[in-house]
Parts: C-alpha cells; sequence; structure tokens
C-alpha cells in the first residue's frame, strides 16, 4: 500500500518506520518545507501535522481522491467543514484524538463506567492529562474525547480547565518533560475514590494504531472512527 505521509515530526518518522515494517512504501513526506506533489499516486494519507495545516492537508486529500486518516488535534472548529467536504467529494476519513489502540479500548471502558456511576450523584468526576512539554494544545485531545464520553452518559453538561461549576467536569493540562501521555479519570467522593487510568510508555502506540487505520481505510469511501477500525460499534 503506498501512504503519504503529511506532517513529519517525530510521531510521521515513527509512524514512517512502523508503516514500512509492515510493507508499505512512502510516497510522501509533506513538512512546511515542500509541496503535496506525489499525493495523488497515494492508496491513503496519514495526517500527523500542525493544527494550522490540518485543514489544509486534510482538504487536499478529499481533492485529490485520497481517503485520509488524521491524528492532528486543536483544529476541530473546522471539523463539520471537513465532514461536509468529506461526503462532497465522497472521500474517506478517520479523525481520532488518539489512535493508540489501548486508548481507544480506555474510551470504552470510561463510557461503561460512566454510564454505571451516573446515578450515584455524590461521586464527582475529575480528570488529569499530563503530556510533554512539546505539546501545542491544552487539554489534550484524548481528554476531551474522555470528557465527552463522560457527558454522553452522565448529567454532567460541560467540561473547563478552571473552576468547575456543578455539572462541570475539571480537567487538569500538565505539560512536562517528555511524557508520551497520561490520562486519569477518577470518582471523588468523601469516603473513598474510583479510578481508571492509561499510560503511554512510548509513541509506537500512537503510530501502530494510525497504521493499523489507514489500512482498514484505504478503498473505502465515508466517515469513520476508531470505533469501526476495532469493531467496537456493535459492543
Amino acid at each position: 500500500m503506498k501512504i503519504a505521509l503529511l506532517g513529519y515530526g517525530k510521531m510521521g518518522q515513527v509512524i514512517e518506520r512502523i508503516a514500512l515494517e509492515r510493507g508499505h512504501k512512502i510516497v510522501l513526506k509533506k513538512d512546511e518545507f515542500n509541496t503535496y506533489d506525489g499525493l495523488e499516486t497515494a492508496d491513503v494519507a496519514i495526517d500527523f501535522s500542525v493544527p494550522t495545516a490540518a485543514v489544509s492537508n486534510i482538504s487536499s486529500c478529499f481533492h485529490a481522491n485520497v481517503p485520509v486518516v488524521s491524528g492532528t488535534t486543536g483544529w476541530l472548529e473546522h471539523y463539520d467543514e471537513m465532514i461536509d467536504l468529506c461526503k462532497k467529494t465522497n472521500g474517506g476519513f478517520i479523525s481520532s484524538s488518539n489512535f493508540s489502540l489501548g486508548v481507544n479500548l480506555f474510551f470504552e471502558f470510561n463510557e461503561y463506567l460512566a454510564k454505571i456511576m451516573a446515578p450515584f450523584d455524590h461521586y464527582k468526576v475529575e480528570m488529569e492529562e499530563i503530556h510533554h512539554d512539546q505539546k501545542l494544545d491544552a487539554p489534550s485531545g484524548t481528554a476531551i474525547s474522555l470528557a465527552k464520553g463522560v457527558i454522553a452518559n452522565s448529567n454532567y453538561s460541560d467540561w473547563t480547565l478552571g473552576n468547575p461549576k456543578e455539572n462541570e467536569i475539571h480537567i487538569e493540562a500538565i505539560r512536562t518533560g517528555t511524557v508520551p501521555g497520561t490520562h486519569t479519570v477518577t470518582y471523588n467522593s468523601e469516603v473513598d475514590s474510583i479510578e481508571i487510568k492509561h499510560t503511554a510508555h512510548n509513541r509506537e502506540g500512537f503510530a501502530l494504531g494510525a497504521v493499523i487505520a489507514a489500512e482498514w481505510l484505504a478503498g473505502k469511501q465515508g466517515v469513520f472512527s476508531m470505533k469501526d477500525v476495532l469493531n467496537l460499534n456493535s459492543k
């Protein structure tokens, strides 16, 4: 399979190595210094760029009839616009705040826990996410996805980085060192706490999940999620 890499930073380089190990060919390594030449020859594209480049990268894929997997976060104010363009061009698209297989299973645990905890309103939800000090957005896209998972299955209505109101989930965003990503969801009461936690040890899991998603998406049209890739929609 021929893959275009849109964004060639640390993640892009790990994705390249894993893709090559799995027998794929890289036909484009797009960064800020080169063009989209070669994109049209790809079977699928993987976008791990920066928020300011994501919309251009994704729309270029749709116009070139290349399905695209995007793991870039911080651009979601344009998400509906990209979905509309995907449908208009009969494109293929997967956008996820995190492609790690473990994190996507963690999303499922989080939603299930939120459902069974919802009647017990003396427990208050808090979240913490820790990432390396070069991460541009806060909170992380993964933390936002976790918060949305709780909100969809409880009486909470929003999340905040500041002091939470009655129906808001507080997210503590910490930037330090070289931490790949740690996410913790805690239900606190006066007598005890219930906690679930995911800790990434390196970037490998994110990269492998993105390549697996690209393998799954190649040749498809429509808007999909990691639930589709992992066959979790019917679980």
